[in-house]
């Protein structure tokens, strides 16, 4: 069973405490076992390395799900995961896991998969080359497998300078060892639904060393870019354009999916398709269960969003016969906006024209670069105005 109460235990606080109980309690444990105050130095240094792995949301996580078994070197408490063990369980690794062989570093490789084999699944082979050791490696006679070699050399009388150097005959690594290249060709499986930067791994087929564990190579998802479907996560997203009258009267379009089916999207008797939402949303809908399965259970799928997009009509498209037919047509106004009362005599009739809203806040002189000139010969244009004070 894996031990995920001792830091909780340290600082004194339940399992359920939230980042400010946690706060809370550290500053008071830290005051009571400070050495500086006659505190256990030992002690001290437990309390901290507690709060350092439970104050991070991440780490704490770990913690809690794998004990201090899951946090990895430099996961928490300013150290390594051995520290840890070594501080709270005493001995090095702890309740006398052993260490086992260091391992080597894993190599990554890109790996470039489309939308569609994300979605239906694929394997395909790759080969790499890898340096394997032949035979048996032997600890070498030169370092007696230390891989330095120290050196005596005197730079002045009855004075000596100790120096190290890498061995030269097994290259710093301890061991003597004949290796070959060798090229394996390996399976690669993209399960359905996996996501982008996700990680296909195979263990200990890195290169190998003497008395070191082989590292892994890993085969990293980059999902490339899909014409005409967004993914974000299980859900899938399409943009599609309507006209006016498409959005008013019904619509009927067909799409491609991911596996090949044609599916036929068409709007119920009734179904408007608005510009945007009432909060000024982008308008979207929905299609149940049409999204990117789920990874390790693909027969539970995400949802197939559908963004719209209404073409209005442009300026003169419209004649006069058909603007008084869509005024028959169409819903009357809540309030009108075509007979506005008026006094002809004090009110200027203005008409829009088309604009680009970045522009906003640019208007005016100072932002045109131009300034009234004076009429006045001689003038040398506008003058400042300066104030005083009354």
């Amino acid at each position: 069973n894996v031990d995920t109460t001792k830091l909780y235990e340290t600082l004194e606080i339940e399992k359920t405490a939230d980042a400010k109980a946690i706060k809370k309690a550290y500053r008071k444990m830290a005051i009571k076992h400070h050495p500086d105050k006659g505190g256990d130095e030992h002690h001290f240094k437990e309390v901290n390395a507690a709060y350092e792995v439970l104050s991070d949301p991440e780490t704490r996580a770990k913690y809690d799900k794998y004990g201090l078994e899951g946090l990895e070197e430099g996961g928490g408490g300013g150290g390594s995961q051995e520290d840890l063990f070594s501080m709270f369980f005493g001995g090095a690794g702890g309740r006398g896991r052993p260490q086992g062989p260091k391992r080597g570093e894993d190599v990554n490789h890109p790996l470039k998969v489309s939308l569609e084999d994300l979605y239906n699944g694929k394997t395909v082979k790759l080969a790499i080359t890898r340096q394997v050791i032949i035979g048996t490696a032997k600890v070498c006679t030169g370092c007696d497998g230390q891989g330095v070699v120290i050196e005596l050399r005197q730079i002045a009388l009855g004075m000596v300078q100790q120096m190290q150097r890498r061995c030269s005959e097994c290259g710093g690594e301890g061991y003597q060892c004949k290796r070959k290249r060798e090229r394996e060709v390996l399976e690669v499986l993209v399960e359905k639904g996996m996501k982008h930067k996700q990680k296909v791994v195979f263990r200990g087929k890195g290169d190998e060393k003497p008395n070191i564990e082989p590292g892994n190579i890993n085969f990293v998802i980059q999902e490339k870019e899909h014409p005409v479907f967004k993914r974000k996560g299980a859900d899938l997203l399409v943009s599609k354009t309507l006209s006016l009258h498409e959005a008013l009267c019904g619509f009927e379009w067909k799409i491609e999916h991911l596996d090949g089916r044609d599916l036929v999207v068409r709007s119920t008797p009734g179904e408007v398709i608005k510009p945007e939402t009432n909060d000024r949303r982008p308008f979207t809908k929905i299609i149940p269960n049409e999204g990117m399965p789920s990874h390790g259970n693909p027969f539970v799928k995400g949802n197939l969003y559908v963004l719209f997009t209404v073409e209005f009509p442009s300026d003169g498209d419209l004649d006069a016969k058909t603007i008084e037919q869509l005024k028959k047509i169409l819903p009357s106004p809540k309030s009108t906006t075509m007979d506005v009362d008026y006094d002809a005599d004090t009110t200027e009739i203005v008409h829009c024209e088309a604009s680009d809203v970045t522009q906003f806040g640019k208007g005016g002189v100072s932002n045109q670069g131009g300034e009234y000139d004076s009429d006045e010969e001689g003038g040398g244009g506008a003058q400042p105005v300066q104030c005083q004070q009354s």
